[in-house]
């Protein structure tokens, strides 16, 4: 007979390996699987980003992201070291460079510190130069908590503790029908059927398709936004010490272009931020006619566009002027040249966008009947991931009338 599986996860990145784990250790989860399309773990949003493990300046105190992205910080840090993944809590420098950004690296520094950050130090120009001696700036923070990590070995390693205890996972499955039936689910997948008592999906890029899938209306859509990224060339890097951010925009949901270390040695620069044409469109050219007319078909997308164009045409003329790149970047590294720069990689945000065109700035969780569906997971999702795999757990027990 066909095993019937207590849960189902749909998509593999970290959120989704995250929420296996938790349920397989509380050992009240009962039998699992965890189903992704591609033939490896975290091949999209999770090991596509700079690797950045966030300390919780930016979020405002007491929301999801705020909450797990402290929790879920120390206990990345904690897991990192029980497994010798490679990461260091190297820390950052949050820069303001004219006297127009000193009330919002006012307003960050009281997020930080109603968010409970430790060794978050105001800096002058003097500190900043001790700190960073090639940056410029004429005020900034100091943000000892910020750290580095390898997202897909960390995803991979919770993957194995997951098997170790009992957990199953199934690449190459991509879902392609979820219908009802008594006592739970049949899947149809790209690896055969599967049959489920209760369903998470965590398929970010996709999560609004599966939703859709479960005949559920999610009440978003998803719009990928293209993040692009230079390297610098090996002996520029010593021009960036720590991560080097600018003070961000807060009407916009992105950070802005920045210097980040990764932990093999390379320093990456930016990111821009302009709309995709596919889900997982990596380059300019990437083009979906299903994904596009998805995003052009949705009021929302349209409302939202017209509230960022000005900013959306500068991100697009960044994208294709590396002239232009490298005059942003100058703003927090004066010494940077266009000949400090080799093309780099890129990575696609799931940014979830209601009808009325606002982005959603928090995570959002659906549930019905045996069913939740991880929405919005923005940044700091990978930073988070194990304090958001334990709340999706925490409901999928209470949803699904698990011990």
């Amino acid at each position: 007979m066909e095993k019937v599986f207590d849960i189902v996860i749909v998509g593999g990145g970290i959120v989704g390996a995250a929420t296996a784990l938790s349920l397989a250790e509380s050992g009240n989860g009962g039998s699992l699987l965890l189903l992704e399309k591609e033939d490896r773990l975290a091949a999209h949003q999770t090991g596509n980003n700079s690797g950045v493990i966030h300390s919780g300046l930016y979020y405002r105190p007491g929301s999801l992201k705020a909450r797990n992205c402290i929790a879920g910080r120390e206990a990345l840090y904690a897991f990192c070291r029980e497994y010798d993944l490679p990461h260091e809590r190297c820390g950052k420098v949050v820069i303001a460079v004219g006297e127009d950004e000193l009330p919002a690296l006012d307003a960050l520094e009281r997020r930080g510190r109603e968010n409970g950050l430790q060794g978050l130090e105001r800096l002058d120009a003097r500190q900043i130069r001790e700190i960073e001696p090639h940056a410029t700036g004429i005020a900034g923070l100091r943000v000892a908590e910020t750290g580095i990590v390898d997202y897909v070995k960390v995803t991979e390693a919770m993957a194995d503790r997951m098997r170790r205890r009992g957990g199953e996972i199934r690449l190459r499955a991509r879902v392609r029908e979820v219908r009802r039936q008594p006592g739970g689910f049949r899947l149809r997948t790209a690896a055969g059927f599967v049959s489920c008592r209760a369903l998470i999906n965590c398929a970010g890029l996709h999560s609004d398709r599966v939703a859709r899938l479960c005949g559920i209306d999610p009440g978003v859509r998803i719009v990928p936004f293209r993040g692009e990224y230079y390297r610098l060339k090996p002996a520029s890097r010593k021009l960036v010490k720590h991560l080097i951010y600018p003070v961000p925009n807060p009407a916009l949901p992105f950070l802005g272009v920045h210097f980040t270390r990764m932990t093999d040695g390379e320093v990456e620069a930016g990111p821009n931020a302009v709309l995709a044409l596919k889900r997982e469109g990596y380059s300019r050219l990437s083009f979906s006619l299903r994904d596009t007319l998805e995003t052009l078909s949705f009021p929302g997308f349209w409302r939202m566009a017209g509230g960022y164009l000005a900013t959306g045409l500068q991100e697009y003329r960044r994208s294709f002027s590396k002239a232009r790149f490298v005059r942003d970047l100058q703003f927090l590294l004066p010494e940077i040249r266009e000949s400090d720069l080799l093309a780099g990689g890129a990575g696609v945000r799931a940014q979830a966008v209601g009808m009325d065109g606002k982005l959603l700035d928090d995570f959002r969780i659906a549930e019905d009947e045996g069913m939740l569906h991880v929405l919005n997971a923005p940044s700091p999702a990978a930073t988070a991931a194990l304090s958001i795999g334990r709340t999706i757990a925490e409901r999928a027990r209470a949803n699904f009338g698990l011990g």
